[in-house]
């Protein structure tokens, strides 16, 4: 393990905790709700595990095979949560159901079938997001619902999504359009959290206590609006590029 790499890799990370703090504070919001997820997608086994050396215990990736690789060089770390937060393709949700503690970015009926199965091969309940898209990207995937009048729809896909046996929905998911000014990702996220109560009043006994929205560019507003999960990467990590 890098002691150095660690050791820069701590400092950032405790600069976002800092300012997760903070935002989370000024809002009336008790900062330990809010959980930090890493996001390790395309950097180096070393970089990861100085991140393990800095203490985090939350990763977030986003394409199963890499992952999944990466998670058996580095094995059995307690505490350790992987999280998914890419899209999964259909194909690959057998190596997801078993590799992973967390999806978020469950986006089709479809996908919720295979997880589900796989998840019941693997014996185990799999905590699931579903993923939203709240800005009508089309290059984005998630469950449509930029206009308020796709929300009866997807309330009727949520509910045969939380019949599954082996899936447990604890809330949603976005990634909104990207701008250079953190302040206009506010509405996207107010969206999502507005969703999140809709969904609650139509589906109350489904869980839905988690908002996985936020990223290096923008997490802090994200926190102001509601997020009980943040996916930062860069932040902490720094750019992938200088990596190589």
């Amino acid at each position: 393990m890098d002691a150095y790499l660690s050791s820069i890799i701590l400092s950032r990370y405790e600069t976002v905790r800092e300012k997760i703090f903070n935002s989370a504070r000024a809002f009336g919001r008790q900062p330990n709700d809010i959980r930090l997820v890493v996001v390790t997608k395309m950097h180096r086994l070393t970089t990861v595990q100085a991140a393990l050396g800095a203490g985090i215990r939350d990763l977030g990736e986003n394409y199963a095979e890499e992952a999944v690789e990466k998670i058996k060089l580095i094995g059995a770390v307690q505490d350790l949560s992987w999280h998914m937060i890419g899209h999964i393709q259909s194909r690959k949700a057998d190596l997801v159901a078993q590799n992973f503690a967390f999806v978020h970015s469950l986006d089709s009926i479809k996908l919720a079938i295979r997880l589900d199965r796989f998840a019941g091969e693997a014996g185990r309940k799999m905590p699931v997001l579903i993923e939203c898209n709240v800005g009508g990207e089309t290059t984005k995937t998630g469950f449509p619902v930029f206009d308020d009048s796709n929300w009866d729809h997807l309330y009727t896909e949520v509910e045969k999504i939380s019949e599954l046996p082996n899936l447990e929905i604890r809330g949603l998911m976005t990634m909104p359009p990207f701008y250079l000014d953190a302040e206009k990702t506010r509405p996207f996220f107010r969206k999502l959290q507005k969703l999140s109560g809709h969904l609650a009043r139509r589906l109350p006994n489904v869980r839905w206590s988690e908002l996985s929205m936020g990223t290096s560019t923008d997490y802090w507003v994200a926190v102001e609006e509601g997020a009980t999960i943040v996916r930062v990467g860069t932040a902490i990590l720094g750019d992938r590029s200088s990596q190589d």
